[in-house]
């Protein structure tokens, strides 16, 4: 069992909690994950490593509230326990030896990008970020992102904060003004890391993009998280938990990667109503 240490809300849906791993925290680095289960008869998700303190045996987690385990999790207060958390899985953000980077944030997916721009920032490395939400409600770590970043961009779909628009803009804004990256490290939803990779491209600049596809048990075993990518003229199957889950964007089958994703839409829902009103009802089938 895993005791939640801390809890905080950051928006009415995405909620961080720390949680007491001692061993995972010990080895955790930017941009891997873990894979929990909330109880003994809970499903596996996968969440990446929001942050981590060695010295006092705590890994960060940040989720957003979108299926029956999150809800049930949500549900949770610092001082409960959970039942498994696995990991650091899958491999780190490779960050060694760049200068300059963007890294761009989508919604949810700046918790997975706030942990890689703080350790570029550690590193010494410029960091510009870029951070988009739908609304300034949903708006979740901007002092980290200032923190951290040499130049700080925050978009919001309908301009309640922030600039109007999405993280393609101010891109392709700097990119125009002969802006020189050595990588742009984008995370967040599949059709916004697809067009930071369209956007990029008449550039040259290289475009790492971080995965998360429907996940089992995060060793490769189920082929749950496989990946079609485009590399040399050919098309290979790489898992996102072993192989990544950061990519190449130039390389990745967004399209399909989306339909894919969209396959349990239905199924979750119906969990997630489920989880909802069993909580309402203090129940626990």
């Amino acid at each position: 069992m895993y005791k939640i240490v801390r809890r905080k809300n950051l928006n009415p849906t995405v909620t961080q909690m720390e949680i007491e791993a001692p061993l995972v925290a010990k080895k955790a680095k930017a941009g891997q994950f873990i894979i929990l289960r909330a109880d003994g008869d809970g499903e596996r998700i996968p969440l990446t490593v929001a942050g981590a303190n060695a010295k006092e045996g705590t890994v960060k987690i940040i989720f957003q509230i979108v299926g029956a385990t999150t809800e049930k999790l949500n549900a949770k207060n610092a001082g409960e326990f959970i039942s498994d958390f696995v990991g650091p899985l899958g491999k780190p953000t490779h960050i060694d030896g760049l200068k300059k980077v963007c890294v761009i944030g989508g919604g949810v997916g700046c918790a997975i990008a706030m942990p890689v721009a703080q350790a570029l920032h550690a590193q010494g490395t410029e960091v510009t970020s870029i951070v988009g939400f739908r609304n300034k409600d949903l708006l979740i770590l901007e002092d980290e992102f200032k923190a951290c970043s040499s130049k700080l961009e925050v978009m919001t779909d309908d301009g309640s904060y922030g600039r109007h628009g999405n993280v393609t803009m101010p891109l392709k804004e700097m990119l125009e003004a002969g802006e020189k990256f050595d990588e742009i490290i984008a995370i967040g939803p599949l059709v916004m890391m697809k067009f930071v990779t369209l956007t990029a491209k008449p550039y040259g600049v290289p475009v790492t993009v971080s995965m998360n596809p429907i996940m089992i048990d995060g060793t490769g075993m189920c082929g749950g998280c496989r990946l079609t990518l485009n590399r040399d003229g050919k098309k290979i199957t790489e898992f996102a938990c072993v192989d990544g889950p950061d990519f190449n964007g130039y390389e990745v089958d967004f399209d399909e990667a989306m339909s894919r994703g969209r396959a349990y839409f239905d199924f979750e829902r119906k969990a997630h109503e489920k989880a909802c009103n069993l909580l309402k009802k203090g129940g626990n089938e």
